[in-house]
């Protein structure tokens, strides 16, 4: 029998650097399905390349800048050369299912032109709130942009025939802001792999000469918080004269290079790293030495409502989070972070040298974070669901559904 053909489209990150797009494919040809993806090229890449079963198709980027124009020029880039991948992958044989991955809400056309011409069903992976990150970038932004976003978002949603959330309160949009069905909208978190992320031995280098070594990893945007970091960094070393601690920023952005001034502005590059994107080899050692894990995301309506990647990998790696208090942050981490009055860089630099003064409720606070990632967060509880999403839309198992939770399960199990 053929394995039904999936595609995948990404366009914000490359496969497999996308972590989540990556345990996606993997479950998917893990299960028998023949993946195809679309995305950008990362690298040092090349147009075409098969990794462990998957193919991709890759075209060359396009990032004219984090203007709402050099937006605009981006996605009809992306789009066009989408299209013109998915049309050239198409003639090894038809798709059973596209997946569209956001951001951005563009992809649903190609979705109906697929649908069109193979009977193609439509999943839609919502990463992230379109409409509010783009306020998050532009907070004085509203009127057409604002409600464009929105419509995109609407028409992706009502044009997929099963939407996966990363969360409950994706769902929640999906299901009040959207008006889709509950029995068409799922939950599949974005959980780490705890056999690959997993505290080792400690580097002590990695402290450079330091006692303490605080670390941050994840994309460094304009909505993800670095500035605070550095900003809690002066009062930690500037003001309360902790000299004893190190950071480590590891990752790349938009933001990149004016957090990195801004570092230098304050005085604190002798105490504050920037290592940009590293290989894994790295992280493991910085995160195997570091004592705590920093989630920096300030609270707006898109964080808030967010689930944050790093929080969780820092879980993993049994280390405790200092975090602002947000909603979905809460749902992650529980009692394994130190949650802060939202926004506030003074009340954040005071709960990290708290955190590190304490070893016992830092110990106390890893071994918790490591075992929600065992028992509830990890990948392998969350791709069943996944899988099941698209072993119902292609028919290849009888399946039900929780009404009340929204899980997947084969009919039997």
């Amino acid at each position: 029998m053929t394995a039904p053909r999936v595609l995948i489209i990404v366009q914000n990150l490359w496969v497999p650097f996308d972590r989540r797009v990556w345990l996606e494919c993997q479950a998917l040809v893990g299960s028998g399905y023949d993946v195809t993806v679309v995305c950008p090229k990362g690298p040092g890449d090349p147009a075409y390349q098969e990794i462990d079963g998957v193919k991709v198709h890759k075209y060359r980027g396009y990032s004219p800048g984090g203007s709402k124009l050099g937006y605009i020029g981006e996605y009809v880039y992306s789009f066009l050369m989408t299209l013109r991948l998915v049309l050239r992958a198409r003639k090894q044989g038809k798709f059973q299912v596209m997946q569209a991955c956001n951001p951005p809400d563009i992809f649903w056309p190609i979705a109906m032109l697929l649908r069109r011409i193979d009977g193609t069903r439509f999943v839609f992976d919502h990463h992230d709130l379109c409409p509010e990150l783009y306020q998050s970038r532009f907070p004085d932004a509203a009127g057409l942009p604002y409600k464009g976003l929105r419509f995109l978002e609407r028409t992706t949603h009502r044009r997929a025939d099963h939407v996966i959330s990363t969360n409950d309160s994706y769902r929640k949009i999906a299901i009040t802001r959207s008006g889709k069905a509950t029995d068409d909208v799922t939950v599949v978190r974005t959980g780490p792999d705890p056999d690959r992320l997993r505290r080792g031995a400690v580097d002590e280098s990695c402290r450079r000469g330091h006692r303490h070594l605080v670390a941050y990893i994840g994309v460094m945007g304009p909505q993800d918080g670095v500035d605070i970091v550095v900003r809690a960094a002066d009062v930690v070393i500037n003001k309360l004269g902790r000299k004893d601690i190190a950071f480590t920023l590891m990752g790349s952005g938009d933001s990149f290079d004016e957090v990195v001034a801004l570092r230098d502005e304050l005085g604190l590059a002798d105490h504050v790293e920037f290592t940009g994107r590293v290989p894994d080899e790295t992280v493991q050692r910085v995160m195997s030495t570091a004592d705590l894990g920093l989630s920096p995301d300030p609270k707006n309506p898109l964080n808030d409502v967010s689930t944050m990647n790093k929080t969780m990998e820092y879980m993993a790696f049994e280390l405790p989070v200092v975090a602002f208090d947000l909603t979905e942050t809460r749902v992650s981490a529980g009692d394994a972070a130190l949650y802060v009055e939202p926004n506030d860089v003074e009340l954040y630099g005071q709960a990290i040298v708290d955190l590190l003064d304490d070893e016992v409720r830092r110990a106390r606070m890893g071994r918790l974070g490591r075992e929600l990632v065992e028992t509830e967060l990890a990948w392998k509880h969350q791709q069943k669901a996944y899988v099941g999403v698209y072993d119902r839309l292609t028919g290849r198992l009888s399946v039900v559904s929780d009404p009340v939770s929204n899980v997947v399960r084969t009919a039997g199990s």
